[in-house]
């Protein structure tokens, strides 16, 4: 690759906003009991990296403006909107009124591998969806879960059988948003 410079911070910018314009899909986060809060700050850099439009935080996840998710998000949550919600189950009938399909990202058996749910099957005129992000140790809470439109997991090849929830968050961000570039010509 001889040649290869990096992006000027200007060129760098115009990229990122061709992919936006190019981008209809809606995206949103539901954080039900998320507690730590560097997790929660490595969420809200890749909600603003995704153009997520809501967090909605269920307790026990703290606010944007605890000092450590503030530290770790570096300011990035001055992008996404936060909303605090009773529960799960309220943050999933929350998203829905907004117009979102919610997806739970979680271990369970009827779960689908998340590169299965394809767009297409909750399109409305664009797509809009919600995805939940539960405990770092005991995932989605059940009612929550009850609440979902679908719930999905992020199949994994190697010994290590489930990722960090920011990681997770992270991979779910990109492949929904990857499946709403899959139909589109590129302009860029």
């Amino acid at each position: 690759m001889t040649g290869a410079k990096p992006l000027s911070p200007t060129e760098l910018k115009r990229l990122h906003r061709q992919w936006r314009r190019d981008t209809e899909l809606r995206l949103s986060l539901l954080l039900d009991g998320v507690q730590k809060p560097f997790n929660v700050g490595a969420l809200l850099r890749s909600a603003a990296a995704y153009n997520v439009e809501t967090v909605w935080r269920a307790a026990p996840t703290p606010p944007f403006s605890g000092s450590g998710v503030a530290k770790t998000a570096l300011g990035s949550d001055r992008f996404v909107a936060e909303v605090e919600v009773d529960d799960g189950p309220a943050g999933v009938v929350a998203a829905k009124a907004a117009g979102f399909t919610v997806v739970a990202i979680e271990l369970t058996g009827d779960a689908e591998p998340i590169h299965a749910l394809t767009l297409a099957t909750f399109a409305t005129p664009s797509p809009a969806v919600c995805l939940v992000l539960g405990h770092e140790d005991r995932g989605v809470h059940i009612r929550t879960l009850e609440a979902v439109d679908h719930v999905a997991f992020i199949p994994q090849l190697g010994k290590i059988g489930s990722l960090n929830v920011a990681h997770a968050g992270t991979v779910a961000l990109y492949e929904i948003t990857r499946q709403s570039w899959a139909d589109q010509a590129p302009s860029h």
